[in-house]
């Protein structure tokens, strides 16, 4: 059996000393782990590093998807297609633990596979695999794909994430006094929680949980008869599950039952907290909802060379390590699209998961400003897009298209495939000015902004997710003011497409080309207040503070 010293290598630290796990969907820790879609797995992958640099007491519980997400690559006419190619890791330990969980009524078999903190200095992170031969042809499957678009494998998935990692606990002795949640996705393991300990009381003291969907319909549910029949609830009977849960309509919301098994649950800024408790406050079961803004690695994300000229207030060095960085940058444009970029024209970025609250093509919906925005000789701009949609999300993927079909023949306009780790990078320490323009209360952090700070880039933002905890306008950021509440649909974007045209032309543009100084000085005013209010230790601390060694008075519903 694995040894915890080989499990950690290291021994935690005093204050994090008790023992949690954490249960993630996704990790983004490192490029060559392909086991992350977006936000969600980028959150996880900077809590485990700053977790490991400040040697807490945590293990990630993850799953070994042997497609990854997907490769976001091009057709012939480039536009984007998905593609799956299996992937292989032999920096991964085979801990030769293979253990059997019911799906469906059946044994699958699952094996563990362990991150080890030396290969990416991230906290250990156990990750499950059922593609083993103990297991029939549909079995394997389960973990073949992210955020499978099957119903019956979704359910599945979260069957192997929640009861298998919290078996694999139990079989390798290990004490665990919180489970965490990131997200819901692993619900499962309350439900083995609950048959271990028969007392829900008992469950509430071990469970605590992160909600990052800001809106109630987003939150995942499934039908009551179906996660019963898949072997969801752990051999409970299906009148105890609807005794202690909240059951609307025959569906299970994994959300508002994580909220009713936790013994305290955090928003992931301090807007979502409260958007959290206007969601779900008007139920009477659910636990404390507080925040943690979400926060990101500064040692992995920040330029070394950037941080060390703003050190020594070099202004001269700052410039200079800026425009290499852009360079770099433009380096991967012109392999992918052919288009030759200047390093002393500003660039402006758009790059975070397509989808169609977070409004990529806002700055296009009034076309011939945009013409004239890019055509510009005054001020010329050049931009970027990078992202992926969800590979069944055809809306997000039009959107995407769309973008490159208009901007294919505009040489200062470039859309990117592969937006994962090294490409976000690339990005955020090349860019001028980070755009971030989604529907106001629909993003529930958004933190690629954080690292494009961190790198001398400005955010341009709607003041929506952690953007309000740090934002001053014309300080150390520009501000896309919103419409109104009462403002809704194509109202809402006409205006703010009003809105972002009038900071771009009359205050962004402008300084960039006429105030260099006052440019310099606000990308390091960004610079030096990103952190460490968002930078991940400040996070990780945060979590044994707030949520793991809170103690809180449990309520049951009977």
């Amino acid at each position: 059996m694995i040894s915890l010293s080989e499990i950690f290598g290291y021994k935690p630290a005093k204050e994090y000393a008790k023992p949690v796990a954490y249960f993630s969907m996704e990790f983004a820790i490192d490029q060559a782990l392909k086991i992350y879609s977006g936000g969600l797995g980028f959150l996880a992958g900077s809590h485990m590093k700053s977790a490991y640099e400040l040697k807490q007491n945590i293990i990630g519980i993850g799953m070994l998807w042997k497609f990854g997400y997907y490769d976001q690559q091009r057709t012939a006419t480039g536009t984007m297609k998905a593609e799956f190619v299996r992937k292989y890791y032999s920096f991964l330990t085979d801990t030769g633990i293979i253990f059997p969980v019911i799906v469906h009524n059946a044994t699958v078999y699952v094996k563990a596979y362990l991150l080890k903190p030396s290969v990416f200095n991230s906290a250990p992170v156990f990750l499950l695999s059922t593609d083993i031969e103990q297991n029939d042809a549909l079995s394997r499957t389960i973990t073949n794909r992210l955020y499978d678009p099957i119903e019956a494998t979704r359910i599945a998935q979260s069957i192997v994430l929640g009861t298998g990692g919290a078996k694999l606990l139990d079989i390798l002795g290990i004490k665990t006094d919180i489970y965490h949640m990131n997200e819901g996705h692993a619900l499962p393991l309350c439900f083995y929680l609950f048959a271990k300990y028969k007392d829900m009381d008992e469950v509430k003291k071990r469970v605590v949980f992160t909600t990052h969907t800001p809106e109630e319909a987003g939150n995942e549910s499934h039908d009551f008869d179906l996660l019963s029949k898949m072997s969801f609830f752990n051999g409970i009977a299906d009148e105890e599950i609807k005794s202690i849960l909240t059951v609307e309509n025959n569906r299970l919301n994994y959300t508002l039952a994580a909220l009713e098994f936790a013994k305290i649950a955090n928003g992931v800024s301090k807007l979502h907290g409260e958007v959290s408790r206007k969601m779900w406050g008007h139920y009477e079961h659910i636990c404390d909802i507080t925040h943690i803004t979400n926060a990101q690695n500064e040692k992995y994300w920040e330029d070394a060379i950037l941080k060390e000229a703003l050190s020594r207030d070099d202004n001269d060095a700052l410039i200079a390590r800026k425009k290499q960085l852009k360079r770099e940058l433009f380096k991967e444009v012109a392999d992918q699209t052919g288009k030759i970029f200047d390093e002393d024209v500003l660039t402006m970025v758009w790059a975070r998961r397509f989808a169609g609250y977070k409004r990529a093509d806002l700055i296009m919906s009034d076309w011939e400003k945009f013409e004239e925005l890019v055509s510009s000789i005054k001020y010329p701009i050049q931009i970027i897009w990078a992202g992926k949609p969800y590979p069944e999300d055809m809306g997000a993927i039009n959107i995407f298209n769309q973008i490159f079909e208009k901007t294919v023949k505009m040489p200062n306009v470039a859309v990117l495939t592969g937006y994962e780790l090294e490409l976000s990078g690339l990005v955020k320490r090349g860019a001028d000015v980070w755009l971030n323009n989604p529907n106001m209360y629909r993003e529930a952090s958004g933190t690629s902004g954080m690292t494009a700070a961190m790198n001398a880039g400005l955010n341009f933002s709607i003041p929506d997710g952690w953007v309000p905890e740090f934002a001053k306008h014309g300080h150390n950021c520009f501000i896309i003011e919103p419409a109104g509440d009462e403002v809704k649909g194509k109202d809402r974007d006409v205006k703010e497409n009003e809105n972002l045209y009038n900071v771009l032309t009359r205050e962004i543009l402008p300084m960039y080309y006429h105030k260099p100084e006052q440019w310099l000085s606000m990308a390091k005013n960004s610079m030096r207040e990103i952190v460490p209010a968002f930078e991940s230790g400040r996070m990780a601390a945060e979590y044994y503070d707030k949520l793991f060694n809170v103690e809180v008075s449990v309520e049951v519903l009977v």
